[in-house]
């Protein structure tokens, strides 16, 4: 299926690992250009130099914290400084979290707000202009699952992620007007670094048997029974952001492997 993205724009952030590096390289495959964003510059920059050179693209690594202002300005400024915009926005960037209501303190409440909420509202007020001066193009916001089926260990995470879910609604209200359509995607157990990383702490005690570890938790959480790899997920951002999918708007998607238990 030709998803006619070769020579278009994607801005990616937190795209140097996990998700956000999948969702690059899927948009790599189709012939896209990439802006990705990310703190850590050495493994932002190798990953950029890999993609370029692998499918024939061009790939400018912003290294900073698109949890601030002042990284989200230099974010969208590198996107017009190099292609003069974007077609595609992917606001990825995010990590779980670990607390109760009752302990956890109000800056790490903030800081959480900030990363899930502020930076996509931040990139929009820079992006939608450039992507309107195109013609048009598409927004997609990585949420989770948890932003309507919370985990009990970490409600910061719940919290903020289904706040970006209402963020991203109210967005794609506003600027269709402008041929921009905006999404959301909620993915469920997802195999990324950041699993594997936890899987092999939580069993370094006991024997280290990581692998069976991760599939306790597919077993109890997802009817498929298994983790969903990162490139089924990225497969389904790339099609969301293409003409294929032009009566997309305002929706959310739930990538999960049955993991949601409502209809």
């Amino acid at each position: 299926m030709d998803l006619g993205l070769k020579g278009k724009v994607a801005a990616i952030t937190g795209g140097s690992i996990g998700i956000g590096l999948g969702v690059a390289e899927a948009f790599a495959r189709e012939g896209t250009h990439l802006v990705l964003g990310a703190r850590q510059k050495e493994r932002l920059t190798a990953e950029t130099d890999r993609l370029a050179s692998t499918y024939g693209i061009r790939a400018v690594p912003v290294a900073g914290d698109i949890a601030t202002a002042e990284g989200a300005e230099q974010f969208v400024a590198a996107a017009k400084e190099h292609f003069g915009g974007a077609d595609i926005l992917v606001n990825n960037a995010g990590t779980g979290s670990n607390e109760t209501i009752m302990e956890a303190s109000d800056d790490k409440w903030q800081a959480y707000w900030e990363l899930h909420v502020m930076a996509a509202v931040r990139l929009a007020r820079g992006f939608v202009p450039m992507i309107k001066a195109r013609g048009g193009g598409a927004i997609l916001h990585n949420a989770s699952i948890c932003a309507v089926q919370p985990l009990w260990y970490e409600p910061i995470y719940n919290v903020t992620k289904a706040a970006l879910l209402m963020f991203s609604k109210n967005l794609a209200n506003e600027v269709i007007k402008d041929n921009i359509r905006v999404n959301t995607i909620n993915p469920g157990l997802i195999l990324t670094p950041d699993w594997v990383n936890t899987a092999k702490k939580l069993t370094a005690g006991s024997g280290g048997d990581w692998q069976s570890y991760l599939q306790t938790v597919a077993d109890e959480h997802a009817p498929i029974k298994r983790f969903g790899t990162v490139e089924e997920l990225a497969d389904f951002f790339v099609f969301l952001c293409s003409d294929r999918a032009s009566y997309c708007v305002g929706a959310t998607y739930h990538v999960n492997g049955g993991m949601l238990k409502t209809i």
